[in-house]
């Protein structure tokens, strides 16, 4: 027996068991996460005895007759002005970190009260945060600390309309752990799941005998392909991906799953899936796309092992290379990288009295998650409900099915709630990653550095399955070209199945890949040119009313120029900045449905929200809010929203594409004249029970459209980014200029740019995925995520200058922020040294890891 104090009251555990286990399955407090479980993240950390621990690394035999707080222990001033400063800083977008980031800053803060900037870095570096690129997070732990020396009271909260600095709706309860993710939930006989995978990344599946697991006491069910009794394969846009490797098939990838397993603890599954013996003869996989095209190539999938091929052609650049005055040819490499949100997946699936089915889950789409499921049991669409939980990050890696099937299924034969959670171990084995890639970039420009043509050929290794590697293959190249007035153009990209693990949506899309490239030998043909970065991006830019190089005509609303035009100080400040621009798309486009939909509400005298969009860290709910109140001039403290939940909201497409914003934020806009309509004449009390619906649906055209000048999305975002150096090679300051339409919310932008900025840095300097033989190498700690300690200044320079009514005239930014720092990086570094990096993540620099 161990007994110790938490949070000012006695705790005796009977057992030596894991410290996270036993605060969140027994004490059951929700502000200690499992980000990792092996020390690395800091979403776990405690305070012991006045230091910041972390509580996955320790027992309870460790901390017997020690004195030990959570989040939860916090005294109710802590909490208030924690939450304030949090808040009020921007320092919470999906929540998952924060609570662990609170204690590192109390442990700080109770040695040192007046800590300098510097200091605070230094007690966040066991913090990993994937969100906000941790600006905002040190700026709130001095905010923090200022208030605790002053006495300070935190402020009421104010009104607030669109292009404000509304704090983030839910950041109180993220920040005190009160915010409920899936893996909190528990009920009444609960079951958990463990998932058997494949045995080798390509191996010939012979026999599943699962009756030693089935004798297991504590085993509820044990299922397997035979078991599903609707649609066995899934997927968003080719249905390839089984959930469920069958007899007699091949895995694919080391992630495949075999079988699943119920029962009444997790120890006794993860014991039961051991038990479960699998024939299999071992086969060699096929670990690179070149390999997979080869003419020997067995087929990984009964079409072949080409997913798709986009070819963009403009005007005749092979003349024009031909003709050109310089020319710079070049081949680069992209790794596979990790998206590395907090919050492992996780599903809940309860059934219901009357026979339905109720999953929570944390994706990206409850929709997306509602038609899997529903497809995989074979039943109606009324017979099952999702309703997303808090979503702990997913930059496009949890819009696959993961989890949510499995869960389903358990629970639909052992007819008791199952919740499944991954490892994050485990998790790093089954969701897509970004895609690696192979590029050959041909760029040419005349005498005076007008860009004439390019030439690219793209190879994407999709790994096992589709997920979304044909439009994320289709993005890189329609935008392979940059934003820039290129007359002649000819991309082609192949992406091509393989036994490595799936690659699907990350943010950017394809685009971070391509334009590294592109961008690196734009920087490569200025030298030839004479002409510096920056000054070759300003003759080539493009500007309102003139065509892309996919032929679409540019609105009045594109400010590339003026993004170059606020970074060129940056730029000429040092001889080792290095520039790059972007564009990227907001919305789907390309000829596809894309729609976004909101109910407003008027229940107990408010307006609530409903709309199945999610809101995975980006702070969708508060730009809602804030058009709500902009649109109706009602104060926002009379708006609310609900969860998405398939049964009350209506579907608004899936979190991605930098498309929300735009599009629920539009619907959101149409529904408020609606409402706003019906106050001229009645007063808010009057309208109780009223329900007001927006939907705004975008119209473009279709890939390979006959049209001279098609619209292939609604909206495009534009960037510059300079990264400088210092002599020794060190990351001195990142300046950012983002062409966002209208800040709805000039803090969450702000945030959002300095977490991609993070992100992309990580990209460019020390994150990689390595595999052997289709298997992944890592673990979370040696992903080679940037923390506190290694990130410069981040200046950033917000650019609006879209006068649309369309959502205010926002576009999307929460993709294009990651998309030109790696060849920012590059360029800063080719100014330095001379040395032309042209592979991911950048070789010879002080961030270099040893392979």
């Amino acid at each position: 027996m161990y007994s110790f104090m938490l949070n000012d009251q006695p705790a005796v555990c009977d057992t030596d068991i894991n410290l996270l286990a036993y605060l969140r399955d027994f004490a059951r407090l929700t502000s200690v996460k499992n980000g990792c479980a092996e020390g690395a993240c800091g979403a776990c950390m405690v305070l012991l005895e006045g230091k910041a621990v972390r509580a996955c690394v320790l027992t309870t035999a460790k901390i017997a007759g020690k004195t030990l707080l959570t989040v939860e222990g916090l005294s109710a001033r802590e909490k208030d002005i924690y939450s304030w400063a949090f808040a009020a800083a921007g320092a919470v977008q999906c929540g998952f970190c924060i609570p662990g980031m609170v204690i590192s800053a109390k442990a700080l803060l109770g040695k040192n009260a007046c800590p300098t900037a510097a200091e605070v870095k230094k007690a966040l570096h066991g913090n990993v945060c994937r969100c906000t690129g941790y600006v905002k997070i040190e700026q709130a732990v001095l905010l923090a600390a200022k208030a605790l020396r002053a006495g300070f009271t935190p402020p009421a909260e104010s009104d607030y309309k669109v292009g404000d600095r509304m704090p983030r709706i839910d950041a109180r309860d993220k920040v005190l752990g009160l915010a409920e993710y899936v893996d909190d939930m528990y009920v009444a006989g609960m079951l958990h799941a463990a998932i058997l995978r494949a045995p080798s990344p390509r191996a010939l599946i012979k026999r599943i005998d699962i009756a030693p697991a089935l004798k297991l006491a504590g085993v509820a069910a044990v299922v397997t392909a035979r078991d599903i009794p609707g649609r066995r394969r899934q997927g968003h846009i080719i249905p390839d991906w089984p959930a469920f490797i069958a007899e007699g098939e091949e895995s694919r990838y080391i992630g495949d799953a075999l079988a699943a397993v119920a029962a009444a603890s997790k120890e006794i599954a993860q014991a039961a899936v051991k038990l479960i013996h699998v024939e299999y003869e071992e086969l060699p996989p096929l670990v690179s796309p070149r390999q997979a095209l080869a003419n020997d190539a067995p087929p990984l999938h009964p079409q072949g092992n080409l997913l798709a091929k986009t070819v963009l052609k403009r005007g005749d650049a092979d003349a024009a290379i031909a003709a050109a005055r310089y020319v710079v040819r070049q081949r680069y490499t992209t790794p596979f990288t990790e998206h590395a949100f907090l919050e492992p997946e996780s599903a809940l699936a309860v059934p219901q009295p009357d026979g339905t089915l109720t999953v929570y889950t944390a994706g990206q789409n409850v929709y997306d998650d509602h038609h899997g499921i529903v497809s995989l049991l074979g039943v109606a669409e009324t017979d099952v409900r999702i309703v997303s939980k808090m979503v702990g990050g997913g930059f496009g890696g949890k819009e696959d099915l993961s989890v949510q099937h499995h869960a389903a299924l358990l629970a639909w034969h052992a007819k008791q709630p199952v919740k499944h959670t991954l490892s994050r171990q485990e998790s790093l084995l089954v969701h897509p990653k970004r895609h690696a890639m192979e590029m050959e970039f041909v760029t040419a420009c005349d005498e005076n550095g007008v860009i004439t043509a390019m030439k690219a050929e793209i190879l994407a290794d999709t790994g096992a399955y589709a997920s979304l590697g044909g439009p994320v293959l289709q993005r890189a190249c329609t935008h392979a070209a940059g934003p820039y007035r290129i007359a002649n153009v000819d991309i082609t990209g192949l992406g091509v199945y393989t036994n490595n693990p799936p690659a699907g949506a990350y943010r950017g899309f394809g685009v971070t890949q391509s334009c590294f490239a592109m961008e690196t030998n734009i920087n490569l043909l200025a030298e030839q040119a004479g002409l510096s970065q920056w000054e070759i991006r300003w003759r080539n830019a493009i500007e309102p009313g003139q065509v892309l190089p996919n032929g679409q005509i540019t609105d009045q609303g594109t400010a590339l120029k003026e993004t170059l035009l606020a970074v060129k100080a940056a730029f000429d400040s040092s001889p080792h900045a290095g520039l790059a621009c972007a564009m990227k798309n907001a919305g789907i486009g390309v000829g596809l449905p894309d729609i976004g939909r909101v109910k407003l509400k008027i229940a107990n005298g408010q307006v609530v929200i409903l709309t199945g969009a999610a809101c995975i860290g980006q702070g969708l709910v508060t730009v809602m809010t804030q058009i709500v109140a902009e649109t109706t001039g009602l104060d926002a403290s009379r708006i609310a929203a609900v969860a998405p939940d398939t049964s009350l909201t209506p579907d608004s497409g899936t979190t991605t594409a930098s498309r929300q914003t735009v599009f629920t934020g539009e619907a959101t806009r149409q529904a408020g004249l609606k409402l706003k309509a019906a106050l001229a004449a009645a007063s808010l009390a009057e309208l109780e029970g009223r329900e007001f619906y927006g939907e705004y649906s975008g119209i473009t055209d279709p890939m390979g459209s006959d049209k001279p000048n098609p619209v292939s999305h609604v909206a495009y975002g534009y960037a510059s980014q300079v990264v400088i150096v210092d002599e020794a090679g060190r990351l001195v300051q990142v300046v950012a200029a983002h062409d966002v339409g209208k800040a709805i919310n000039p803090l969450g932008v702000e945030g959002q740019i300095e977490g991609g900025v993070v992100m992309g840095l990580g990209y460019a300097l020390t994150e990689d995925f390595p595999l052997q033989a289709g298997i992944p190498q890592v673990k979370f700690g040696t992903l080679g995520l940037f923390r506190a300690g290694n990130i410069p200044a981040i200046q950033s320079i917000i650019v609006e200058k879209n006068q649309a009514e369309l959502a205010y005239g926002a576009k999307g930014v929460g993709e294009i922020t990651s998309v030109p720092t790696a060849p920012a990086v590059a360029a800063a570094y080719l100014r330095l040294d001379g040395k032309v990096r042209t592979d991911l993540p950048l070789q010879e620099t002080p961030y270099s890891r040893k392979k």
